[in-house]
């Protein structure tokens, strides 16, 4: 990778516009599980400043109440880029504003639940003496809401554009296999997150069960989720989404478990969070050719 590809990977990584650009990919993704042809819809702009603006959020509010964490290495670009942040910040928030105004009051209301989730996972439920408590601190919460949040938020919106004619059978099916998914690929963020998360008491499934058994458990999941999907598109008749899905799951467990990606710099929010913008363009090429 040249120095200038990486600068550019590196911009997109650090400002969160890649895993805006994974949401899109997952939106579209679902618009083909549902039979439709991948297409330009108003709601992608709203998915992608709303995931622009959740992220950004949760570390505008990190480094508001914790000062020194501008000096952690995950912070790094963000106190080497203040101002730029800053303007990033309220580019999110405007472009999530404009896109409200253009969504249907349906879109809204199935995204408010997952809206409030969001914001009380990031902000503050209350000060403690020495301490601020958040929702991510209940134990073992946080994994399940980010699952839950990324699986409902880029199906509700194309199933709400589909209309009446949605069997909920196949609605719940899809939000199962992308619930556990996200969840999956979400474990080795808490296993990067151990050091930090004993310190502040948080319980989270690799300090509950360690490391080695809670990558087995991701790699149980994603064969789970590769088998709810051969048998639930077997069975819909949509064959050309089983081999998308058996990439997937393929290249997702090679990022889990090769230890050179791994050891990558930008394994956690490039490799894995890439996983999701794989798996979209896999389902988008699969209709494309089939």
């Amino acid at each position: 990778m040249t120095k200038v590809m990486q600068r550019v990977f590196n911009f997109f990584i650090q400002t969160n516009i890649f895993i805006s650009l994974c949401a899109v990919a997952l939106t579209l993704e679902t618009q083909v599980q549902l039979g439709m042809k991948p297409q330009w819809h108003p709601y992608l702009f709203l998915i992608f400043f709303a995931t622009l603006f959740d992220y950004n959020l949760h570390r505008l509010i990190t480094i508001t109440i914790r000062k020194q964490a501008l000096k952690d290495e995950k912070h790094a670009w963000v106190n080497r880029n203040l101002k730029g942040f800053y303007l990033l910040v309220i580019v999110s928030v405007l472009g999530f504003l404009i896109s409200v105004c253009y969504a249907k009051i349906e879109v809204l209301i199935a995204l408010a639940p997952m809206a409030m989730i969001t914001i009380f996972y990031s902000l503050p439920v209350f000060k403690r003496a020495r301490s601020i408590f958040r929702l991510r601190e209940i134990p073992m919460l946080k994994i399940f809401l980010i699952a839950f949040v990324w699986s409902g938020s880029t199906i509700f919106l194309p199933v709400i554009q589909h209309g009446n004619t949605i069997e909920w059978q196949h609605t719940l099916m899809m939000l199962t296999e992308r619930f556990i998914f996200v969840f999956a690929i979400t474990i080795p963020f808490d296993i990067r997150d151990v050091a930090v998360d004993k310190t502040s008491g948080i319980k989270t499934i690799p300090i509950l069960i360690g490391v080695r058994r809670s990558i087995i458990l991701s790699n149980i999941l994603l064969l789970v989720f590769y088998a709810l999907c051969l048998h639930h598109y077997y069975i819909a008749g949509m064959y050309f989404l089983i081999p998308a899905f058996l990439g997937s799951t393929i290249i997702t467990m090679l990022f889990i478990n090769n230890q050179q990606i791994k050891e990558s710099n930008y394994y956690h929010y490039g490799w894995l969070d890439g996983t999701l913008l794989i798996q979209g363009l896999l389902v988008c090429l699969a209709f494309a050719i089939q």
